[in-house]
This record gives structure tokens, sequence and C-alpha cells, in this order.
């Protein structure tokens, strides 16, 4: 594994990116231009901040969670792949997948002539990857900060067979209370509602969250906004490459049964994930890839 040292040599750019190991020992990058700041960890090439100039912070962590070799983080962007949620037939595997507890490369850093910085990272299958999940692929993630946070996760199937595969880009946002806001972009698309026994429904207007919540709306490309009244803005989330979007909040009952979630830090927060699953789920034959991009950018109201 590379030292801190020679990450810094190789990677770091002057005015715009440095480099270095944090408190609980985990590489994280620090990005920081005239546009705004950012922080990646490459660990699960997880994005832990985003906050745009003269913005308060877009992206929500939990000040309960774990910074951990080989464990997930809660908050940020964690990266699904290669399936979402629970595995679908062996349940004593991670949930989620392992994209994002894995260690991620750094591939390239590099200043843009716009005064963005872009960041790419990468995961390739190895004997670890084969006793959970026994395909060979490749992923490489570029992360670019600007005003806008620009996310592309490219899959590639590097063997010699078709696989099959989810994945999400979990963004987890920060909101004044999640008891106010709405989500525009979601009307009249079905939805499986996974606090309904997985039944199908179809709503019209936009949403707003009254209770637990955890739908993913199908077969939707559709850009989604947070109207955020309280922080008087409108988060905008806007896709590529995603044919399904999911909304989540645990509510009262569901933090308090997860140990990385603060009790009271559910109105904080909410869910608006890009999602290939379910319906959506991807089949990538040999030699071929696919891009799963998103679009974070903040529109003031006030």
């Amino acid at each position: 594994m590379s030292t801190s040292t020679d990450l810094i040599q190789r990677f770091a750019i002057d005015g715009h990116l440095s480099i270095s190991l944090d408190q609980h020992g985990l590489f994280r990058i620090d990005v920081a231009n005239r546009h705004g700041t950012a922080q990646i960890y490459l660990q699960g090439a997880h994005v832990t901040r985003f906050q745009p100039a003269g913005q308060q912070p877009v992206l929500w962590m939990s000040a309960h969670s774990l910074f951990a070799h080989g464990k997930p983080i809660r908050g940020g962007v964690p990266i699904c792949w290669p399936w979402f949620g629970p595995h679908p037939s062996d349940s004593s595997l991670p949930a989620h997948g392992f994209a994002r507890s894995r260690l991620w490369t750094l591939e390239e850093t590099a200043a843009l002539h716009d005064g963005r910085t872009r960041v790419v990272l990468a995961l390739c299958s190895n004997d670890e990857t084969m006793k959970l999940w026994p395909h060979a692929f490749a992923l490489h993630y570029t992360i670019t900060i600007g005003a806008t946070l620009d996310l592309d996760l490219r899959s590639d199937n590097s063997g010699s067979a078709p696989f099959i595969c989810a994945e999400a880009l979990h963004t987890y946002l920060t909101v004044g209370d999640v008891r106010q806001i709405s989500i525009a972009g979601l009307s009249g698309t079905t939805y499986v509602d996974k606090m309904r026994q997985a039944q199908r429904f179809t709503d019209t207007g936009d949403l707003t969250i009254t209770a637990e919540t955890d739908r993913v709306y199908l077969d939707t490309t559709a850009t989604c906004t947070v109207n955020d009244p309280l922080l008087g803005r409108q988060l905008v989330i806007a896709k590529d490459g995603s044919r399904a979007t999911v909304v989540w909040n645990p509510w009262i009952a569901k933090a308090k049964a997860m140990a990385d979630f603060g009790d009271a830090e559910w109105p904080g927060m909410l869910c608006v994930e890009t999602v290939n699953a379910l319906d959506h789920t991807l089949t990538i034959p040999p030699g071929g890839s696919h891009h799963l991009v998103a679009h974070i950018e903040v529109a003031s109201t006030r």
C-alpha cells in the first residue's frame, strides 16, 4: 500500500488538493478551490464533504459514523456495488456490496482550467473480491469538485462472461428539517414502498416526508429538486445512466436502532439516491462498461 508521503508526492496539487492520514489512520483527500471544498476518503472512494463557496454544507454526515478500516462510513456518498441492499441470496454477505468498505487506489488528480478539481479512484477485482462475488471487474470513479459536485462511476466487465450487478450513489443530503422539505421530480412515478411490504404505488405532486420512508422509484431518469425552506435553498440532483431513484429517511425508531447514527440526527438528513436496482439491475457483457452519473448543485431561494 502507498504511504502518505508517496501519495502526497504523486498527487497533491498546491492550491487545490492535499492528502493526509486522518486521526483514524485513514487516507483522506481534502480539496479546496475557488468554487468550494470537499473531502474524499480512499476507503470506499467515499465523498464525505461538499460545500460550494458561500453555501452551507450539501452532504450530511453522522457524528456517530465509524471511521474504521474495512467499515462503511455513515453519510456523504457511499457507493453501493455490486448489489443494493441485502445480498439477493446470501444474508451473510455485507449489505450494499463491498465497494463502500474497501480501499480504493488513487489514480489521478488534476486542476482543471476552469478552477475545478478532478479526482479519479479505482477498484479492481482480486482474490478477496472473487470470494464475495465471482466476477472480474474494474471500477473507475471520477469526482469533479466545483460549484457542482459531479460523480461518474464506470463499471467495466473485464471477464469472459456477462455479469449482473446493481449500484447506487447513496447520497445523504443536509436539510434544515426533513419534515418541512418537499421533493419535486417524482410525481406520477411508480415506486416500491419498503415500508408497506414492497407493494407498488404511484403518487402525484411533490413528495413530503412524514414518517420512516424507504422507497425505490422505478423507470425514472428525472432530475429531483429538494425544496428546503429552512435553509432557503434548493438541492438539485440530476443523473445519467440511472433508471431508479431511492428516497430514504430512517425517522425515529430506525435511527435509534443504528449504532452509527445518532438518535436525534434524522431530522437533518435526507437520502436521494442515484440507483440501478430491482427492475433496473444491469447486465454488462464481457468488455462492456456502464456509467452511473450524478450531478449535485445548490440553487438559492433567498
